[in-house]
């Protein structure tokens, strides 16, 4: 990871020596892309979704001299705010990756700008406010949602599988789709295991902290507002672990860290992590408080679409990802969790079944809640 960062900063070093412009408007070969990468505030060092993003491009610029990527954080996290920063540089670089739901509208920035590259992540774009599909998909887009119900499906089991109280619980940053997949996902695992080995998990709520998803809906859950507040986040580690919570799984960017502190602080907590392995993360003097994580893996998708920019076979895509195509999954792999071998066999069989189409978790718009999952 510290590689990854120096050459990161490296890369943008070397950027700011050159000129910046594109005079021909269109995407260079491997060894001269200029990319940028806009993140929410909590930048390209968050430790998890934006991080992941960023390493997809690092890994492609170490592959590619003279390849360069410039971070630009957008501070406020509102949509509006994060197309205006797409919009200020578009115009600078060959492509430019635009990492979560609130960059949906540089639908019409694309348009306008045929000749740039757009790498969405975790959205489809928007054209005059409105989402567009699959089969009118913008040619210089390529955009990717992902199943993070099945991640959270599987941090759901892990947790149900886990625990010693009988009490779990969900913590997310804002009531995007993403986020709200992961929750529904969670409850999702924690039902299955109960229904299936007979057990009674609890999955608690602070109903001080539910959340409101994109079409003003409650989903409950435990919404910190934000992804860049540690501070709440520990306020609502510390509740959760107050009402017995043992496990919790971990999905709000920076403001998770406040809930890794509130667990190592606390005496037998766990916590999942979210969107990549976090093990290191969970550093705690000579113990580890991280039980595993629910993955997605937007590292590979961002290097492997950058590599069709540099080899002439980019095409503008709205997909969604899933356990199919090994888009999402957990980490098993021993010395990074500390699941039971008992537990990854369960959960691997059920994964299976989620990869056969046998088990399809709840997500905010599939038309399937928490309460009305079944298999």
């Amino acid at each position: 990871m510290k590689k990854l960062l120096a050459l990161a900063l490296a890369s943008v070093m070397a950027f700011s020596l050159v000129a910046c412009g594109n005079d021909s408007g269109n995407a260079k070969t491997g060894d001269g892309m200029k990319i940028a990468i806009v993140s929410s505030p909590s930048g390209v060092d968050d430790g998890s979704f934006n991080q992941d993003n960023y390493n997809g491009v690092l890994k492609f610029i170490e592959e590619n001299e003279g390849a360069t990527v410039t971070p630009i954080r957008e501070e406020s996290g509102d949509s509006a705010a994060a197309v205006q920063a797409v919009a200020d540089v578009v115009a600078e670089y060959d492509v430019i990756v635009c990492c979560g739901f609130q960059f949906a509208g540089i639908g019409d920035i694309a348009k306008e700008n045929p000749d740039t590259k757009f790498i969405l992540i975790d959205s489809w774009p928007t054209v005059e406010g409105t989402e567009l599909t699959a089969d009118a998909a913008l040619d210089n887009v390529y955009a990717a949602y992902y199943a993070e119900q099945e991640s959270g499906f599987y941090a759901g089991m892990a947790a149900a599988l886990s625990t010693e109280s009988g009490k779990v619980a969900v913590v997310n940053g804002i009531a995007f789709p993403s986020n709200v997949n992961y929750q529904y996902g969670f409850e999702c695992g924690v039902k299955y295991v109960n229904e299936t080995e007979g057990m009674n998990v609890e999955v608690v709520e602070l109903p001080s902290y539910a959340g409101t998803d994109v079409t003003g809906a409650n989903v409950g859950g435990n919404y910190i507002g934000n992804f860049s507040d540690e501070a709440t986040g520990k306020v609502v580690g510390n509740a959760l672990i107050a009402e017995g919570c043992d496990i919790i799984f971990v999905a709000a960017g920076n403001s998770g860290n406040g809930v890794f502190t509130a667990a190592k602080e606390a005496s037998g907590v766990k916590v999942i992590g979210c969107d990549v392995d976090q093990y290191d993360d969970g550093a705690n003097g000579d113990s580890n408080i991280v039980l595993t994580s629910g993955l997605k893996v937007m590292h590979d998708t961002v290097y492997n679409v950058l590599n069709t920019v540099k080899d002439g076979t980019f095409k503008g895509a709205c997909v969604t990802l899933t356990a199919s195509t090994d888009s999402t999954g957990y980490v098993s792999e021993s010395g990074r969790c500390q699941l039971t071998d008992e537990a990854i066999a369960k959960i691997d069989a059920a994964q299976a079944d989620v990869k056969a189409g046998k088990i399809v978790p709840a997500a905010n718009f599939n038309g399937i809640t928490p309460e009305t999952f079944t298999w």
